[in-house]
């Protein structure tokens, strides 16, 4: 299997989008229980104190990640990951 390098653009603090290089991880390839770590982890971290709870919002990123709509992305140069929509 190869990795595919992709590109992540999110505007920094000057508005530039900054030179980001990461590696899609397949969902596939996680662990159930630590994929579901993550998305908790992700969910609380970007929506804070959107309404609605965290079961349904976990859920609603893994339906999104099994449908192919978004990926788990490692970013080298960073060495975090991230959760990124599929354009």
């Amino acid at each position: 299997m190869t990795d595919e390098i992709i590109s992540m653009e999110r505007d920094d603090e000057s508005g530039k989008p900054p030179a980001e290089e990461g590696i899609e991880i397949p969902v596939d390839r996680i662990d159930p229980d630590t994929l579901r770590r993550m998305v908790a982890e992700f969910v609380t971290r970007e929506w804070g104190d959107d309404p609605g709870t965290l079961d349904a919002r976990i859920d609603q990123v893994l339906s999104q990640l099994r449908g192919r709509r978004a990926r788990v992305v490692y970013d080298l140069r960073t060495e975090t990951w991230n959760i990124v929509e599929c354009r």
